[in-house]
Parts: C-alpha cells; sequence; structure tokens
C-alpha cells in the first residue's frame, strides 16, 4: 500500500489567529503521534489566512481510521472551536512519487 497524504484545508473563526490554532492542537498532535502509521505532520497557512494541515500516513487505510478517531474520540478537543467548519476540505490522496 503507498504512502498517503491527508490534505485538509480551512479558515479559522473571526478573531482566532494561526497560533490559537497551533496551542489548541496540542492533544491532536499527541493523538496523531500515536497512531498507527502515523509519518508526519505540517501546519501552512496561505496569505489568504486558510489554513493548510497535510499529515502524511503510511497508508491510506491509517489517514481513514485516525480521521474517524478526530472526530470521535478526540470530538472533546478545543481544536474544533477554533475553525470555521463551513470552509473545510478534506482529502486522504496516495502518493505517487517522492524524492528524498
Amino acid at each position: 500500500m503507498p504512502e498517503a497524504l491527508e490534505i485538509t484545508t480551512f479558515k479559522l473563526l473571526k478573531g482566532l489567529t494561526r497560533a490559537d490554532f497551533i496551542a489548541a492542537n496540542a492533544d491532536i498532535d499527541d493523538y496523531l503521534r500515536r497512531q498507527p502509521g502515523f509519518r508526519w505532520r505540517r501546519i501552512a497557512e496561505d496569505k489568504d489566512g486558510t489554513i493548510i494541515d497535510i499529515v502524511a500516513w503510511a497508508s491510506a487505510a491509517d489517514g481513514r481510521r485516525s480521521a474517524t478517531g478526530i472526530m470521535t474520540e478526540m470530538a472533546e478537543s478545543p481544536v474544533h472551536a477554533t475553525i470555521d467548519q463551513g470552509t473545510v476540505e478534506f482529502r486522504l490522496v496516495p502518493v505517487r512519487h517522492h524524492v528524498s
């Protein structure tokens, strides 16, 4: 099974900053580190304020399992209260090429 990237983009709720979002992710970061297949996570911000959250997984199955857990097991995480849920776009895609 090929490595997969979970790519989620969204806007933050008005009045919140990237720093607020990152601080609210402490429990999510811990959760991700415990998940089978977790490789790495990067959070970026585009000039229009869009947050780009990318997580690398050993497989798409690992990514799907974790994404479900973030919405169920981690439903009480403070991170959910920072995101404008109407702007969320989520993709989980297999990696077809990489350069090390």
